[in-house]
């Protein structure tokens, strides 16, 4: 499956706009002067940033209601599928879920081990990894997704702790969007760096 946008568009090829959207997920409602004064970038250059953010659907804004006098603030938030809800995501994730149902038709194979529900995840999930740099590897019975070569290993390595922090949340918020029984749980441990194993959660595996 492919988005049909040029190779680097990304919002997250940048680590200026990685460690923008690690704030907004670690606290919501972010200021840009707080953005600024966390990064020591310009402040157009954090709302470029932001702009791009949102533009792939990872950021969302409101304008903070005040009781007082005063211009009201832009608070921004990383989108998590479910108390922050980014509508660019989720048309993204329901064009995907239309592709991969298309997909299916055309070419037919074995049953999918998945539910509908679960498919339209991974179809989003999967469309979201490609537009990022990745080549995600699928396993349906083992719900994992294969992300080795990692596309940042080698030229964000010295970030890597922050990186798969954001990528994570990236992925369940993506999986949140497309509204379905799968969740993150997890990587798997692994001695190389550059190795890469997501685990997923199916609803009806948890306790």
């Amino acid at each position: 499956m492919t988005t049909g946008r040029p190779a680097g568009y990304s919002a997250i090829s940048s680590y200026s706009r990685v460690e923008i959207l690690h704030l907004v997920q670690d606290r919501p409602n972010r200021t840009v002067s707080e953005l600024v004064s966390a990064t020591k970038l310009h402040p157009n250059t954090v709302r470029e940033h932001l702009q791009r953010l949102m533009d792939d659907g990872y950021v969302v804004s409101e304008t903070e209601h005040r009781t007082t006098r005063g211009r009201p603030r832009v608070l921004y938030s990383a989108s998590d599928g479910v108390t922050a809800c980014s509508p660019v995501q989720r048309r993204k994730a329901r064009d995907a879920a239309e592709r991969g149902d298309l997909m299916r038709r055309v070419l037919p194979g074995s049953a999918p081990e998945l539910d509908t529900a679960a498919l339209h995840q991974i179809d989003a999930l999967v469309e979201d990894l490609e537009g990022a740099g990745f080549d995600p590897v699928v396993d349906e019975s083992e719900l994992t997704v294969e992300l080795t070569p990692c596309a940042h290993a080698s030229s964000q390595a010295s970030h890597r702790e922050t990186l798969c922090s954001v990528h994570l949340s990236i992925m369940q918020s993506v999986l949140s969007s497309a509204d379905g029984p799968l969740s993150v749980d997890g990587m798997r441990s692994s001695c190389d760096p550059r190795e890469c194993i997501v685990q997923l959660l199916h609803a009806s595996q948890k306790a």
